[in-house]
């Protein structure tokens, strides 16, 4: 009995980059959501009971990924704030206007602003909706290729069950014709014995 190799289905192989884009879109979205929620709530609360201070120019922001600084003193305790957006033309040591929360010293914004970081908010605005659509297509592409992978699965197990049944049945049919011609050989040699 010989028995028919069915040779297993080709299946597509999906990079690795799919999965790992998946999921920095996701961690990225995530992270930018929660930058413009913190900004916004601090808006809300500098916005409910706003507390005027003068801050000191510390730090000036670079292009070498270096932020502006700038410190200032609530109830006698020093502060810093970071990566506020200064006028063009400040410079070390200049006064700045500032005011902060009156629950919360650490949210600060530059007098007039709206939010502390309007960069950061900004940078959410525009990441947030990118993020989530490549996260999207990531998404779709990973299930479309399980999906093949399944029917590719499929129709391997149909293949290999009809491959075995073809085996079955031409395994039996020899035994069948065999007997058929048989009985004609016998029915035809008697006929020529009777002649």
């Amino acid at each position: 009995m010989r028995t028919a190799t069915v040779p297993p289905p080709r299946v597509p192989r999906l990079g690795r980059g799919w999965y790992l884009a998946a999921v920095l879109s996701a961690v990225l979205a995530v992270g930018m959501c929660l930058l413009g929620w913190r900004q916004a709530d601090q808006a809300d609360r500098i916005a409910a009971h706003p507390v005027r201070v003068e801050g000191v120019v510390t730090q000036l922001p670079t292009g070498g990924g270096t932020y502006s600084s700038v410190s200032y003193q609530v109830g006698g305790q020093p502060h810093t704030a970071a990566a506020l957006p200064l006028a063009d033309g400040t410079r070390l040591g200049d006064a700045v206007c500032l005011e902060h929360a009156a629950d919360d010293a650490g949210a600060v914004r530059i007098c007039g602003d709206t939010y502390p970081q309007p960069v950061g908010v900004g940078l959410a605005r525009f990441s947030v909706p990118v993020a989530v659509v490549l996260f999207a297509v990531c998404v779709l592409r990973i299930w479309r290729h399980r999906r093949a992978v399944a029917v590719r699965a499929g129709q391997g197990r149909l293949a290999a069950n009809l491959a075995l049944a073809t085996e079955a049945l031409a395994d039996g049919m020899p035994a069948i014709t065999h007997g058929k011609r048989s009985r004609r050989k016998r029915r035809v040699g008697g006929r020529r014995g009777q002649h």
